[in-house]
């Protein structure tokens, strides 16, 4: 009669084969070729410009969505879903700068007039005005002109142009 429990050799046993291949994981994991390494890191250095962009943006809309409760329900949600629906349409933008999928940039530029519908919506409901008519987000001005490249970064279609939040006159 065995002193330990009948369980006991099994967790004896798979003990033993951790101990003994939990170095050779370890080890499997933590060795790269140095050529891999490189070139892991040439897509995050092309990258970076949108990765920025696309971190501010997200910063924005978590502290825009970080809202103090006022007991209304209706408005505290609108007061965190705007913000959040601000957020897509500015990666949504980001990704239009830097982005070259036709497919993904269809998408994003839907993101922007559906977003922007839905922020609309939001406070007409709420019976909250407006913005003012403000340009199409994807239309450079100036200030936020992208340097000049060979790809085509018109984002818009005319008939894409207009939405509740940017009619122009």
């Amino acid at each position: 009669m065995s002193l330990f429990p009948p369980h006991t050799g099994v967790i004896q046993l798979v003990a033993a084969i951790g101990f003994a291949i939990g170095p050779i994981c370890s080890h499997a994991q933590t060795t790269q070729p140095q050529a891999q390494t490189d070139q892991a890191s040439l897509p995050v250095e092309a990258e970076q410009p949108f990765l920025t962009e696309n971190s501010a943006a997200m910063d924005k809309m978590m502290a825009g969505m970080d809202v103090k409760p006022t007991g209304d329900v209706d408005a505290d949600f609108t007061a965190m879903m705007i913000p959040h629906h601000q957020g897509a349409i500015d990666m949504a933008v980001a990704y239009l700068r830097y982005g070259h999928n036709e497919q993904l940039r269809r998408i994003a530029q839907e993101i922007i007039v559906d977003q922007q519908q839905e922020i609309a919506a939001m406070r007409l409901a709420l019976g909250q005005p407006l913005p003012a008519d403000a340009a199409v987000p994807t239309q450079a001005t100036a200030a936020t002109a992208p340097a000049p490249s060979h790809h085509n970064h018109s984002f818009m279609s005319p008939g894409m142009m207009m939405s509740p939040l940017n009619k122009t006159k």
